[in-house]
Parts: structure tokens; C-alpha cells; sequence
């Protein structure tokens, strides 16, 4: 089992690497100067965005986001281009909050009256969001899965909870999220042969805990092991958002019965 278990997160990695270096497609060049200055083009399209930029293994696309927003700042340059690569940093993973201290940073080494005109079109670019979406972000960009959609038993968690599916074959995994404080209710993974289920922590700080033990604090790489026919729960300390692996161990007769909730007392009893 455990064997399986290593395979399916080798396989998970590798393809995410996969994705993570793919090369950037870029036609401006071409679309905008390509009759004018083809070579000019070329040299836009296929080395700066599909080489330079590709080189996500010496710098994340996020990384390269704050270089080129910092450098077209300095210069002044508050034009079309600042604004494609504002919006392009907020695709790569760059929040409001951390734009605006971005740009706050620039004002001290590049002058006021540049800062001044790049929160213009930042706050347009960052205009929708708030910070909870911030948060999220943040938490996002710690982690190699994905966050996911709102999860389908919210009925069973104290709050706000995301689930997304890693895989499907050999053993079923999910990459859980959870927003801080939220926890899901007492449970018990019944069983009369095998079952159980195996939780790895990936990003945040959560807790664990079986009735009538201490919670366990999961941490990134924390591997907890949960016996059949156990009750207990699993969810995030409060002071931020929580995600783990949680791999479906195969049993005879295997199913989840939900309980009650963990009260705010049993919860707020906990060390955070």
C-alpha cells in the first residue's frame, strides 16, 4: 500500500513539472508588427517570451512578473505594457496586497510620482479581489496542487472547505483545503477488513485528533495514519488555510459515517 501510495505522488509531481515548464506562446509580436518589423517580432514572440520567459526552472513566472513590473516602474513606463504585465503578475500569482507592497517598495528607489502612477492601473488590474481571495492565493502558491472547487460534503465541515481529486486509479487521493478554523466533523471510516485512510499535510498547519488522544499537529509532510473503525477529525488551526493528501485505503464493507461536530469549546481547547 504504501508502495502505491509513493507512486501515485511520483506521477502527480512529474506531470505538474511537466506543466510548469511548458513553453509560453506569444503572437503580440507578430499580430501588432509582424508586416512592419518582422525580425523585431521574432525576436519578441520567440526569444524573450519563448525562451527567456520559458525558463521557468531558473525562475518562476512569478518571479520574472515582479522583475518586469519592478524595471518598467523604475523607468516610468506606466503605459500599455505595465499594464499587461500587471495583469499577467496577477495570472502568475502575485496578490493585491503583496502588488500594492511591491509598488509602495519601487516609490523609495524610483520616485513618488512613478509609484503614483502605477497604483493607477494596479488598482484597476487588482480591482475585484479582496483579501480573501489574497489568502487564498497565498496558499495557493505553497503547494503543487490545487486548491480545488467548494467542497460536495460542506454539509459534514464547520466552514468553508475545497476539494480537489489527485487520482482516481490504484488508490483514490484528494488534495483537501481547508480556510482557518474549519474542521470537519467527528467520523469514522468503518470497515471489516482493511480500510482506513492515510493523510499527508502539504501546506498550512492543521489538526488531528481521535477520541480520547491529544490532537496531533499535521505540518507539511506529515504522515498521519488512521485506522479503520476510528473516530476522529481533521481540519485547520486558526490563524491560517490548511491543505493535505487524503488517500482512500480499500476495505471490505468500507464506508464513512459521519458523527457530530467538533464543538467551538473542543476546537478553541486546542493550542493554535
Amino acid at each position: 500500500m504504501r508502495k502505491k501510495i509513493i507512486l501515485v505522488l511520483t506521477l502527480v509531481i512529474f506531470n505538474l513539472n511537466l506543466m510548469a515548464q511548458t513553453k509560453i506562446v506569444q503572437t503580440a509580436g507578430r499580430e501588432q508588427l509582424g508586416d512592419f518589423a518582422p525580425e523585431f517580432a521574432h525576436l519578441n514572440d520567440d526569444i524573450l517570451f519563448g525562451e527567456v520567459w520559458s525558463r521557468t526552472d531558473k525562475l518562476s513566472l512569478r518571479d520574472r512578473s515582479l522583475v518586469t513590473i519592478t524595471s518598467l516602474i523604475s523607468q516610468g513606463i506606466t503605459d500599455s505594457s505595465l499594464t499587461y504585465h500587471l495583469q499577467e503578475a496577477k495570472k502568475n500569482g502575485i496578490t493585491r496586497s503583496e502588488a500594492a507592497e511591491i509598488i509602495t517598495h519601487i516609490a523609495f528607489y524610483a520616485g513618488w510620482p512613478k509609484a503614483w502612477a502605477a497604483f493607477r492601473l494596479a488598482k484597476d488590474v487588482w480591482k475585484d479581489d479582496t483579501p480573501g481571495e489574497d489568502a487564498r492565493a497565498e496558499h495557493q502558491r505553497k503547494m503543487i496542487f490545487p486548491i480545488g472547487d467548494p467542497n460536495p460534503y460542506a454539509q459534514y465541515f464547520t466552514g468553508n472547505s475545497y476539494l480537489a481529486p489527485v487520482s482516481n486509479e490504484q488508490i483514490t487521493c484528494f488534495n483537501v483545503t481547508f480556510e482557518p478554523t474549519v474542521r470537519n466533523n467527528w467520523h469514522i471510516h468503518k470497515a471489516d477488513k482493511g480500510g482506513g485512510q492515510v493523510l499527508i499535510g502539504v501546506a498550512g498547519k492543521g489538526w488531528y485528533q481521535e477520541e480520547g488522544k491529544p490532537a496531533v499537529e499535521i505540518l507539511p509532510g506529515t504522515v498521519i495514519h488512521i485506522p479503520a473503525n476510528v473516530k476522529h477529525w481533521h481540519g485547520a488551526q486558526k490563524d491560517g488555510w490548511f491543505s493535505h493528501l487524503a488517500f482512500e485505503i480499500e476495505g471490505e464493507n468500507a464506508s464513512n459515517i459521519w458523527l457530530e461536530p467538533v464543538t467551538d469549546a473542543e476546537y478553541n481547547s486546542l493550542e493554535n
